[in-house]
């Protein structure tokens, strides 16, 4: 196999999860951007890509990201307006009105944590990594990160537990005949 098709069968597996990754970050402009970068960087160094290549790419791109907001203070503007946007929805019926406030505050519990326990916890359950693969990305012991994931959920946790509890949604009525009111 080539470099050029082995970098095709790379950038094919990997990019959307690169570019998730990097969205989740930055947003989706800037997103993208990074994503390119990161495998212009791939593709410079081919032969230094282990197997599996997601997690080195992700560990590219996790320092691409720590570059850009070195320069740029506004790091988290981006995600804070879209919380804000989630959580000023309309009118919802009561079943999916409940997942929105369930989203809504996790995501403000989420924004209440430190950068580095947000970025972990996002590597875990939104980008689904292992341990392994996120000990990885973050250049860490794999026994460092489940200590730290084991804190950082406890801390998730606690900050659940301090939002105030949203009111219960109102039950759907419906008349003798089973009719909704």
């Amino acid at each position: 196999m080539t470099e050029a098709q082995r970098f095709r069968d790379v950038y094919e597996e990997c990019y959307p999860r690169v570019l998730a990754y990097a969205t989740s970050q930055v947003g989706r402009q800037v997103g993208e951007d990074i994503t390119s970068e990161t495998f212009t960087v791939a593709w410079r160094r081919m032969r230094d890509l282990p197997q599996p290549a997601l997690p080195w790419l992700l560990g590219v791109a996790r320092n691409l990201v720590r570059e850009l907001r070195r320069r740029d203070s506004h790091q988290y503007a981006l995600a804070a307006r879209e919380a804000q946007r989630v959580g000023s929805g309309g009118a919802e019926a009561a079943d999916v009105a409940t997942g929105v406030i369930d989203r809504q505050a996790a995501l403000q519990a989420l924004a209440s944590l430190s950068e580095a326990d947000r970025e972990l916890l996002t590597l875990i359950a939104w980008h689904g990594l292992s341990p392994k693969d996120a000990a990885r990305v973050l250049g860490c012991a794999t026994a460092t990160l489940t200590v730290r994931l084991h804190r950082a959920r406890r801390r998730l946790e606690r900050a659940m537990d301090a939002l105030p509890v949203p009111p219960a949604p109102a039950a759907r009525r419906t008349d003798p005949e089973g009719v909704l009111a």
